[in-house]
């Protein structure tokens, strides 16, 4: 590419190598044509290229397009093309950069290695393959296709685009593949999912640098994987990466899904010392991460040190303060961001709507909903309906509920019904919970939780005949009850226990803490809550089954292992039986615990015998 020094310089064209702003740029270029100085292609291609590549904003992208476009037909250079071509593949506008190739072709200018290596990021982003199909042919055309950028770039194209294949026959046709090849290749196989053939192709790397690592952990969260983010993490410092804001924002997404609170006040710790400054993307996955472990003096803690923030770090603060039984703080941060002129998205609504339903607020809950409409001009999505039945359904209002289902300007969703279906379960409401299951299956066959929450109504009532039609339909229509599981984090080490299990190293330990939990529960005339034991047998053989659930067991094993006055932290991955949750509230009293257990609905806060959700989840 041809050097910007080489440009014929006027005095007024050297200002733009002094000036930051689109607004100083602009000055200049007014300047430019009262001089008649943008007749000269030199200067013309002189401000474009300032404006692309050294104030690369999207306001002063679009501008230096609009002033390619009026300029025309002056002649553009190539280095000022291609300067464009890169600027807008990294833009959210990676469109322009093909009209920019375009243009090129027009004034019969040859494409370089540049311009194909920008062109092909460009069509990555835009993750069209038929353009990127095109875009490869003209490579060949050109004889570009022993470039290693451009080899680089045709991998991650193609994987970004959805042809996994493509992507591999352009790597297996490269004779030796270098380092940067390789990690595009294992960049593209991690993003579309492919994280087994990805960390092989990983593990065979002799040199990988940090792009490669932070594609593998971020693979595995994408794909569900939250252990072996943090375990390939754990790697990764041990063999002196240097981490970066990419790694420990993915480090923090894992940090959440596990609910690993150590692991996530390491990332805090490493940025408190000065490894990484505070940003706003880091600080929001910081607020995500201590909401989704049960932290809330921690939220607020990051929130109130961040200087800057937007409206993704104001929604994970008071999703987060919602998400744990906080809801007159969530509703005072709400307030707060109204006041400072931060305009709330339809995220921030979810959120507020749940906040009033913890707290039992209908009409506070109906006055947030019908603002979003007439106030913010935000139409209510199918979240926020469901939201709505469950604010009537926690606070009994189950004819309301049902009324404000039909009266959706939407079609009713799963979300509207099963929320309607969990207030039957709560307020034994057999009608109403049969007519929700037979919505939701109407829908969603396969939705294992609503049968479950069905059966428990009938189970509640000890109808056996009723538990035992339910299990039969979902039997015949093939639908399994999701195995529950619970994870703790101790020492650093995530620990999964699975209902019944016994394969731990620890079990010998956690069996006996379980006879010592069961004896206390005794003497505190504790009876086992058996109706929602799915099966029609012995109170004792129910009773033993209830003992084995697994956040028994993470509990057990947290007890054994954390030191008394450590809050115990458990995440689930299904809603927490009424037995478990009832047997957790004592376990606080009679253990002096604070226990925080995150189930598929909602957080739990046990203390001295009280839960957070106040016995509603």
């Amino acid at each position: 590419m041809a050097s910007l020094k080489s440009l014929t310089k006027h005095p007024i064209l050297t200002l733009l190598e002094t000036q930051t702003s689109l607004r100083s740029l602009q000055q200049i270029h007014t300047q430019l044509l009262v001089h008649a100085l943008l007749h000269d292609p030199l200067s013309l291609n002189h401000l474009i290229t300032t404006l692309s590549l050294h104030h690369n904003s999207p306001q002063s992208l679009l501008y230096s397009h609009h002033l390619l476009s009026h300029s025309l037909p002056s002649t553009p250079t190539l280095f000022a093309l291609n300067t464009l071509i890169r600027a807008f593949s990294k833009s959210p506008y990676p469109h322009h950069s093909l009209h920019h190739h375009n243009l090129i072709l027009r004034y019969s200018l040859r494409p370089d290695n540049y311009t194909f290596n920008f062109l092909i990021r460009a069509c990555a982003q835009l993750g069209m393959l038929c353009i990127g199909s095109s875009a490869h042919a003209a490579v060949m055309k050109r004889g570009f296709a022993s470039d290693p950028h451009v080899q680089s770039g045709l991998i991650r194209m193609y994987a970004e685009s959805g042809s996994t294949e493509s992507s591999k026959r352009v790597y297996d046709d490269i004779e030796s593949p270098d380092v940067i090849m390789t990690t595009a290749m294992v960049c593209g196989l991690a993003e579309t999912g492919d994280v087994d053939s990805a960390y092989g192709l990983f593990e065979g790397m002799p040199d990988r640098d940090v792009i490669a690592w932070n594609a593998m952990i971020a693979g595995y969260n994408r794909v569900g994987r939250p252990r072996e983010a943090l375990g390939l993490f754990k790697r990764m410092r041990s063999d002196g990466v240097s981490v970066n804001e990419s790694t420990l924002g993915s480090v923090l997404s894992a940090c959440s899904r596990l609910g690993a609170l150590d692991c996530g006040e390491w990332v805090h710790r490493f940025i408190k010392r000065g490894g990484l400054g505070l940003s706003v993307a880091l600080g929001t996955a910081l607020i995500d991460m201590y909401s989704k472990c049960g932290h809330v003096d921690r939220v607020m803690e990051v929130f109130d040190f961040m200087r800057e923030k937007n409206v993704f770090t104001w929604n994970a603060a008071i999703g987060g303060l919602s998400m744990n039984g906080a809801s007159v703080a969530c509703l005072e941060l709400f307030h707060s961001m109204l006041e400072c002129g931060v305009e709330p998205n339809e995220v921030t609504f979810v959120s507020v709507l749940r906040g009033c339903t913890v707290a039992g607020m209908v009409d506070r809950g109906v006055e947030i909903f019908e603002s979003m409409r007439w106030v913010h001009r935000i139409e209510p999505t199918l979240e926020h309906y469901g939201c709505m039945v469950d604010l009537y359904g926690r606070a009994g209002q189950l004819e309301e509920a049902v009324n404000f289902i039909h009266s959706m300007s939407i079609e009713p969703h799963v979300g509207a019904w099963g929320a309607l279906l969990n207030a039957c379960r709560l307020h034994r409401n057999k009608a109403l919970g049969e007519l929700a299951l037979s919505k939701i299956v109407e829908i969603e066959s396969g939705n294992d939780g609503a049968y479950v929450t069905l059966s428990n109504i009938y189970a509640e009532n000890k109808n056996w005949g009723k538990v035992s039609s339910v299990r039969k339909l979902m039997k015949s229509r093939g639908v399994k009850k999701e195995p529950g599981f619970s994870v703790i984090e101790v020492g650093g080490e995530v620990h999964e226990f699975f209902v019944g299990d016994k394969g731990h190293p620890d079990y010998s330990e956690i069996e006996s803490m379980l006879v010592e939990i069961s004896r206390r529960l005794r003497l505190a005339g504790y009876v086992s809550k058996t109706e929602q034991v799915m099966f029609d047998v012995e109170e004792e053989e129910k009773e033993s089954s209830l003992r084995m659930h697994s956040e028994k067991l993470a509990i057990a094993f947290g007890l054994i292992k954390l030191e008394e006055g450590v809050t115990i932290r458990i995440v689930k991955n299904i809603r927490v039986c009424t037995d478990c949750h009832e047997v957790t509230k004592l376990i606080s009293t009679l253990f002096g615990r604070v226990i925080v257990m995150r189930d598929r609905n909602r957080f739990h806060h046990f203390r001295d015998g009280v839960c957070s959700c106040m016995d509603y989840w």
